[in-house]
């Protein structure tokens, strides 16, 4: 198990902006960065990084974290895993406690698939240079393709002999797992899954190995030609991008990417200098792909071979990279060439020059091609004016949509307003289409049928539904929003000072201590806000203070999650720094930031009136009880309580400046 203390190191070397700026295009806004969430798809960043903080936050979808949950939800990796993979990118050398046999077999487990695949890489890399057979049929491939050494080595190419099942024996004879080898589709029947083929390695957005590419290099008809690893628990052909990892940085830089079919185009385009192309493995691009794209720019370019025939059935696949809202332009490579052989016959700087001068709108492009055929046929003719309004109406932003309208109407020679209308159509029924997809319950009905709701689902005016379990989850969401707001001063304020004696935290959890006594914790409706107290107390009882990054980086991942949302909640509302230039300020009340001192007594003040409230409400029952028993004595005792807590009741309010009902 990996130490406190290298964790700790971790936590202090990691900055979350330069994590998150592997992945995805931030823009500096103020002190913090903003930018697309990878988590949902959005049009307009609400994805912040705060690197005072050293947090993120989606104020869309609601994800935030730190470094080590953005790593573990986007990669889906462990807590372990994430943790090595920030520790290698960093240089930090990690410490490990000593393990339970448990532990070891889980982390075994979960790191297994990753191991195995570096290790095939490795395999294949002897493979290629250091055998008389791989040199002779791989290495000689890759340098007749005109690959230089060290373009070949950057993106672990290899080669796969599996004459002998090389790979299988050579594995289990090192102590790799059987069942692991099968699982990542490295091995099948104990045989080797790739044999006499050139390996491509396929690297995830972090640079791990997930699968490979074997080309084959005979005249093998029943062979496929390539052959790709089989889906496991770390790849997923439909979220994955070959060349992905290489590219990303120059995506963000250029501002755009191209997408190429087959991996040699991405290689032979690197080697030129090309960096920001990434290939779909030859099969179509799927949602899952466009929005890995889309993490580091909006505008994709797609390379097309020379081949008119094919480029049709292709076009029709690209709706879904507008749909996903993204600019994409299509360029048509000259007659017979692909851009590995068109880059080698035009060169690096022609081909560039190609690129930016054929490069056409998606729309406008599919339009042109599809007219020529059509041309002289009116049946055709209505044919491609239906698939333009279908790609049209698949646009998000409804100016953008406006303006494809006008275009395509002078081109096709239509009246605006009848593209209009038929637009309209296609997006009420989508519309319709999602809604009831939304509205339809698990038991096969909708909504608007369930006995006491509306057509939206909602109770109808007169229905009885369930009006005590309301009332109960009214009043338990009340008592958690108190305790939730007493956990933010915390977090936020804790170890700042109240006056000159204590600090934020030490008055509240005396204050409170002093009221409820040692069952303090008993009075949390909230899991997590317990926990975040409870440690509070152990830490108080032991003099020390604890940060804000106490909680936002704490090894619990349910604690770091709800500090990180409660410190991204007072961030979300900071006074603007623009304010400050234009000289404006607050004239009522401080700063956000610096008015914690009220911020702590009047939060207090509110949870003891809420806990109060349910200790007369306990009490209240507890006396009913005892009249129906006709216990003189405990009716006294218990009236008398009662009168305390009201009056009680009553000086909170009176603090508060607010109004109970009795």
């Amino acid at each position: 198990m990996i130490s406190q203390k290298t964790i700790q190191t971790i936590f202090e070397t990691v900055k979350v902006e330069d994590i998150i700026g592997d992945f995805i295009k931030l823009t500096r806004r103020g002190v913090n960065y903003i930018g697309l969430c990878p988590f949902h798809n959005e049009k307009t960043p609400s994805f912040t990084v705060s690197p005072a903080k050293n947090i993120y936050k989606c104020f869309g979808c609601g994800e935030g974290g730190n470094a080590i949950n953005f790593i573990m939800d986007l990669e889906q990796l462990s807590y372990p895993e994430a943790l090595r993979s920030l520790a290698g990118k960093y240089n930090i050398e990690i410490e490990e406690d000593e393990m339970t046999d448990e532990q070891k077999a889980q982390m075994q487990l979960s790191d297994s698939l990753y191991v195995v695949n570096q290790y095939a890489k490795e395999h294949f890399e002897h493979q290629l240079f250091e055998t008389d057979y791989g040199k002779s049929v791989g290495l000689s491939y890759f340098k007749k393709r005109g690959y230089r050494e060290e373009i070949i080595k950057k993106f672990g190419l290899g080669f796969a002999n599996g004459g002998n099942n090389d790979l299988y024996q050579e594995a289990l004879h090192k102590g790799y797992n059987e069942a692991v080898l099968e699982s990542a589709g490295l091995i099948k029947n104990k045989r080797d899954f790739f044999r006499n083929r050139v390996q491509f390695p396929i690297h995830n957005v972090s640079g791990k190995v997930i699968g490979f590419g074997g080309r084959i290099l005979t005249t093998n008809k029943k062979a496929p030609k390539y052959l790709n690893t089989p889906e496991s628990d770390i790849y997923n052909k439909r979220k994955s991008l070959y060349g992905i990892y290489y590219a990303r940085k120059e995506i963000v830089k250029q501002d755009v990417c191209y997408m190429v079919e087959g991996y040699t185009d991405v290689i032979s385009l690197h080697q030129a200098g090309i960096e920001n192309v990434v290939a779909s493995s030859g099969t179509s691009l799927t949602a899952e792909q466009v929005q890995l794209v889309k993490r580091y720019a909006p505008n994709m370019t797609i390379l097309y071979d020379g081949d008119k025939a094919g480029i049709k059935a292709a076009l029709r696949g690209l709706d879904i990279v507008i749909e996903q809202d993204m600019n994409v332009k299509v360029v048509l490579l000259p007659e017979g060439e692909d851009p590995d052989s068109y880059l080698k016959k035009a060169g690096t700087s022609k081909f560039k020059e190609y690129i930016e001068q054929q490069a056409n709108d998606f729309i406008l492009f599919k339009i042109n091609l599809l007219l020529k055929d059509a041309a002289g046929d009116p049946i055709k003719k209505s044919e491609v004016i239906m698939d333009i309004v279908g790609s049209i109406s698949k646009i998000p932003d409804a100016l953008k949509r406006s303006v494809y309208i006008k275009e395509c109407a002078q081109r096709m020679e239509m009246s605006e307003q009848l593209l209009h209308t038929e637009i309209n159509k296609r997006l009420q029924k989508a519309s319709q289409k999602e809604y009831n997809k939304q509205n339809y319950t698990k038991g096969g009905s909708f909504a608007n049928k369930n006995e006491g709701t509306d057509k939206r689902g909602n109770n109808k005016k007169g229905s009885t539904g369930n009006s005590q379990q309301d009332n109960i989850a009214q009043k338990t969401i009340t008592n958690e929003c108190q305790e939730l707001d007493i956990v933010r001063i915390l977090i936020n304020f804790g170890d700042k000072l109240l006056d000159d004696d204590s600090t934020v935290a030490e008055f509240i959890l005396l204050d409170l201590l002093d009221l409820f006594d040692l069952d303090i914790l008993d009075e949390f409706d909230h899991k997590t806000c317990s926990e975040i107290f409870g440690d509070y107390l152990k830490n108080l009882k032991l003099n020390k203070k604890l940060s804000l990054s106490y909680f936002t980086h704490h090894i619990n991942p349910e604690i770091a999650k709800l500090s990180i949302d409660l410190v991204a909640g007072m961030e979300q509302h900071e006074f603007s720094a623009g304010w400050e230039r234009l000289n404006v300020f607050l004239n009522t009340q401080e700063l956000p930031e610096k008015n914690h001192v009220a911020d702590a007594k009047s939060g207090i003040l509110r949870f003891k009136l809420k806990k109060i409230e349910r200790m007369i409400a306990k009490n209240h029952k507890d006396l009913k009880k005892v009249q129906s028993d006709k216990n003189d004595s405990d009716i006294l005792i218990l009236m008398t309580v009662h009168q305390r807590l009201i009056e009680k009741r009553g000086e909170l309010a009176k603090q508060l400046n607010t109004v109970v009902l009795r």
